[in-house]
């Protein structure tokens, strides 16, 4: 069982609110008072630090308690507790960070957010490793080509997007993450892809949408966005930049 044995109020504040958000059983005593017989996990302020020598100590950050739970609810588990992230690629990835079987955290980002997020939830914990499904070729790439801090698996993906009942939707790259998770794959440490013509065209598509003036960017802007060296907005932005205003050989509906 879990004990928080703090004076600090904000660190007691945080960690116990957590806990009780997350469901788990623990009990609260004070910083100088016996642990209870069942205490497996002490987590307490940095004054306390060396207070508890019997059973293992985590010493919360006060400005992190999810991260200081995280940490409490591995050391209840052990050596089952290695913290595996799974990632569902795409242009909002679902993210799943398991610590053992147990799903300690979720998230769904941006593209451009994934990899922050990425190493933040593997940057303190004990040889993490990041398991990215190889669907969506172009997203999967960038991301295990900007993930050099962490071990990388690249996993079949196939059949993990489950099936979402009613009430479900919105829950599916979530849920595929977890799947991903759950499954060995084949490190490495660079993903190159030759993006393809029809690839490059939807994002030459996309890139008119978002254009104030229904133009296109070219094809050379179109294969850095494919390689995740542009946004299709900072595309948009070179392509002004260095256009004239006219229409590119890209745009066919324009003259």
């Amino acid at each position: 069982m879990i004990v928080v044995a703090t004076a600090d109020f904000e660190v007691y504040h945080g960690v116990v609110n957590e806990l009780r958000d997350r469901g788990t059983t623990f009990t609260t005593i004070e910083s100088d008072a016996e642990l209870p017989e069942q205490a497996t996990v002490v987590v307490t302020d940095a004054d306390n630090a060396d207070a508890f020598a019997d059973v293992p100590t985590i010493v919360a950050d006060p400005d992190d308690p999810r991260r200081t739970v995280d940490r409490a609810l591995a050391a209840v588990r052990g050596d089952g507790g290695r913290t595996v992230i799974g990632v569902d690629p795409g242009k909002k990835p679902g993210i799943a960070v398991l610590t053992g079987e147990t799903i300690v955290a979720t998230f769904q980002v941006p593209l451009g957010d994934a990899v922050d997020v990425i190493q933040r939830e593997a940057a303190e914990a004990p040889s993490p490793v990041v398991r990215i499904g190889d669907g969506s070729r172009l997203e999967s790439a960038k991301l295990v080509n900007e993930l050099d801090t962490v071990q990388v698996e690249l996993v079949d993906e196939t059949g993990t997007t489950p099936y979402l009942g009613t009430g479900a939707r919105g829950m599916g790259d979530v849920l595929a993450a977890v799947n991903i998770a759950r499954l060995e794959g084949e490190v490495v440490d660079a993903r190159e892809i030759e993006p393809t013509e029809g690839e490059l065209q939807v994002i030459k598509d996309r890139s008119r949408e978002r254009s104030e003036h229904n133009r296109a960017i070219d094809e050379v802007l179109a294969r850095r966005v494919a390689a995740g060296d542009l946004t299709v907005d900072e595309a948009l932005a070179e392509h002004r930049d260095d256009g004239d205003g006219s229409a590119t050989p890209d745009d066919p509906d324009e003259s």
